[in-house]
């Protein structure tokens, strides 16, 4: 619990120096309280080099390493979550047209809109990626597996692979 604490603090505290206050508004502790400090415990201390000592270890690496939290429940299931409610409202939707007698008109306009999501637009390629299209690369340069005309006639003529 004091771990998953520490890591909830870490974060907290990342994400004002990132970005100032967080989403809720609130930051959830005092304005004079420190982020490193040891959470308060209902238990007995313990003895020294024990539970006690290296919990406050712990939560030393990770406001040291911000990459040993991991991600909370809510960043890990958002994704999943913000799928199915599209997939609800396509399928809401579809409902709408069919009864509408517009399913069809609206499955195929679906299916150019997510053509046309699909595709990566000029600005989305990678410095120095080739294209598929030998055409439109320097010196029409081919991409590695591409099947030229000249290997096509070797391989029907049976001759033996020239250069490869």
């Amino acid at each position: 619990m004091e771990q998953r604490l520490a890591a909830f603090r870490a974060s907290r505290k990342r994400a004002e120096l990132e970005g100032g206050p967080s989403s809720s508004g609130r930051s959830g502790k005092a304005p004079g309280e420190d982020v490193a400090a040891p959470p308060p415990s209902s238990q007995a201390p313990e003895a020294p080099g024990g539970r006690a000592k290296e919990t406050f270890q712990t939560q030393g690496s990770l406001l040291q390493n911000p990459a040993a939290v991991s991600p909370s429940r809510w960043d890990q299931s958002f994704l999943p979550n913000v799928t199915f409610l599209k997939v609800a409202l396509w399928l809401v939707l579809l409902g709408l047209f069919v009864e509408l007698e517009f399913g069809l008109v609206y499955f195929v306009l679906s299916l150019f809109y997510w053509m046309y999501v699909g595709t990566r637009g000029p600005g989305e390629k990678k410095e120095g990626e080739k294209s598929a299209y030998s055409v439109f690369n320097p010196g029409c340069e081919s991409i590695q597996g591409t099947l030229t005309a000249e290997q096509f006639e070797r391989e029907l003529q049976f001759h033996p692979m020239a250069g490869r």
